[in-house]
């Protein structure tokens, strides 16, 4: 990245992209469409200046003045600040792409990243992928889309970061790679924030844009969109929910490659959605070598 940021949205992610930044040594300006009085405090103790819904020709000043943009999930792919931004060729750095640049750098090496996304399920697989690797022995943490953004959590004492990856965190991703990742599915979904359909699953697709041979990619082949994205893949790709799929439920037992995971039985709920989402999540975290079979089940 370059020396000098403009941050615009400083909510959750916002704030602690600024916080990282500076933490980093970048020179930070931030700025908001919607400034209150807790995010102009979080701003000022930070010692940033924080700029107030500016208008074009204020932003057009504030964007002459920086290197690259960092803008926060809120702002969407329409927002003025990233048509200006592409009119004066600002590099744009999403927050996954930041943390796992960071990431990348640090003394003893990257930890693994696990990746989610899709239109519904993201938490809940999230949630037990998080609880299956806390159950192999290893520290998890549920970041990105939760109250933990990923820029923040670089910070804590883990081994295992899970990441749920909406679309408005994905639509920026250049760098962004996770070891394990799994896109659940697609429908129509935050077209306030995307411009078309179109836009939204091209988002959903940059999950895998930077995947390698090693890595392990996880598809619910159920929903054609996603099946289509997981077949052009070259990597170590596992398919949910087809008649060839190495994870499935057969007789009320889920199954791996390797056996038997749990007995839907002993599931709190065992809906199709319930079953899909938790064949997935065992993947993400077997197939890497992230959990044993007996901690997942």
């Amino acid at each position: 990245m370059s020396e000098r940021v403009l941050v615009y949205g400083v909510g959750v992610t916002g704030a602690a992209t600024v916080k990282a930044l500076v933490a980093r040594g970048y020179s930070v300006v931030a700025a908001d469409d919607d400034v209150t009085a807790a995010k102009r405090g979080a701003m000022s103790a930070l010692g940033v200046e924080l700029v107030e819904a500016p208008d074009d020709r204020r932003l057009a000043s504030i964007l002459d003045g920086v290197d690259s943009i960092a803008p926060a999930p809120g702002v969407p792919e329409g927002h003025r600040v990233l048509r200006l931004a592409g009119e004066k060729r600002k590099a744009v750095y999403g927050e996954l792409d930041l943390a796992y640049e960071w990431e990348q750098s640090r003394p003893g090496g990257p930890r693994p990243m696990i990746a989610v996304t899709g239109t519904d399920g993201k938490t809940t697989t999230v949630t037990m992928v998080e609880a299956m690797i806390e159950a192999s022995g290893r520290r998890a943490v549920a970041c990105g889309n939760t109250d933990v953004p990923l820029v923040e959590a670089l910070d804590m004492d883990v081994d295992v970061f899970v990441v749920e990856a909406t679309s408005f965190r994905l639509a920026f991703v250049e760098t962004f790679r996770a070891q394990s990742s799994a896109w659940l599915n697609l429908a129509p979904d935050h077209l306030d924030w995307h411009a078309s359909m179109a836009s939204y699953e091209a988002a959903k697709a940059r999950i895998w844009r930077n995947v390698r041979s090693s890595d392990v990619a996880v598809g619910v082949v159920t929903d054609p969109v996603v099946a289509r994205h997981l077949n052009a893949l070259r990597c170590r790709r596992i398919e949910v929910g087809g008649d060839r799929s190495s994870y499935g439920a057969r007789d009320g037992v889920l199954e791996c490659p390797s056996g038997e995971i749990v007995a839907t039985s002993r599931m709190r709920r065992a809906l199709p959605h319930d079953v899909s989402n938790a064949l997935v999540a065992s993947a993400l975290c077997i197939e890497p070598g992230l959990a044993t079979v007996e901690a997942v089940s």
